[in-house]
């Protein structure tokens, strides 16, 4: 009863990520063209470092136990810090909808890598629900169009923000295979201020020459959205999943995330997707539901 508490509440952790991560498509799209991704990605992994600070403080601070090996957050954080550059670079010219759909395809390369690192191993269940979730991402990402599939006509900020995902689902399997019984707070605390020193460093040039205080109001709007909900929240959340549960099953409420922009473009008063579109959208969740599904109550 008690393995079983601790895979519900991962369960519901991932279902509140995915709900966090699809605003940051919807606003990010919004924001992309008005600052830099490097300039972006520092100030809100800043803000976020002020608000998981805090909240480690006020659970008993850092212990020096959790000093030891930093170059587990350096490695953690460089692959954080890139799939948000890439993000933001590829919300450029991809709607958000599409980059939504690629963020599914986590799941696939997060099942890999969890075999790499963890030898955590696929069930049959479990393999065609990927390979629903895939295809359903893909009539997505090529917008319902058969003869763009065919031709893989796929749009450049699609394949930059590819390459982000493939560093996140690296880091899924990587924070279980890195964590040494520190806190979700204390080790997501660790991750971002790596991450913080490796964007900054990169981008310092951007960062310096953004005009912070020219800046519109919806880069704001954006920055304050990912720090606190897309940033914080999300890391924190993901940390706890992932210890509870197989990477997976962790990335499968990816899946969700396209369900969730649609909402959240509804709300911002855009045009919903054709619907052709939103049938690859109706694979996804159907992927997600078979990959959650419990395989030995399935059996049973």
């Amino acid at each position: 009863m008690a393995g079983f508490d601790q895979a519900a509440r991962g369960h519901l952790a991932m279902l509140a990520f995915s709900a966090l991560v699809a605003g940051s498509f919807s606003l990010g799209s919004m924001a992309a063209d008005q600052i830099a991704p490097t300039a972006l990605t520092a100030a809100r992994f800043l803000l976020a470092i002020a608000i998981i600070g805090a909240l480690a403080l006020a659970t008993g601070g850092v212990p020096r136990a959790a000093l030891r090996a930093p170059w587990r957050y350096l490695l953690l954080g460089a692959l954080f810090g890139l799939y948000f550059v890439l993000m933001f670079e590829g919300l450029k010219t991809a709607p958000p909808i599409a980059t939504a759909a690629v963020f599914t395809l986590t799941t696939v390369m997060a099942a890999g890598f969890g075999w790499l690192l963890l030898r955590q191993v696929l069930t049959p269940r479990m393999a065609l629900a990927l390979t629903i979730g895939a295809a359903g991402a893909l009539w997505v990402i090529f917008r319902a169009d058969l003869a763009a599939l065919l031709r893989f006509e796929v749009g450049r900020g699609e394949v930059i923000y590819f390459w982000g995902c493939f560093a996140h689902a690296a880091y899924t399997p990587m924070v279980r295979k890195l964590n040494r019984g520190e806190s979700p707070v204390v080790f997501s605390l660790g991750m971002m201020v790596a991450a913080l020193v490796l964007v900054a460093g990169y981008g310092w040039a951007d960062i310096r020459a953004t005009e912070w205080l020219a800046l519109p109001g919806i880069v704001w709007i954006t920055l304050v959205y990912l720090a606190v909900f897309a940033s914080a929240a999300t890391f924190v959340l993901l940390q706890y999943a992932t210890l509870r549960l197989p990477s997976a099953k962790v990335m499968a409420y990816t899946h969700l995330t396209p369900s969730w922009v649609i909402l959240w473009e509804l709300a911002l008063g855009r045009a919903p997707p054709p619907a052709l579109v939103l049938a690859g959208v109706g694979l996804t969740v159907v992927a997600l539901l078979l990959l959650v599904k419990d395989e030995a109550a399935a059996r049973g």
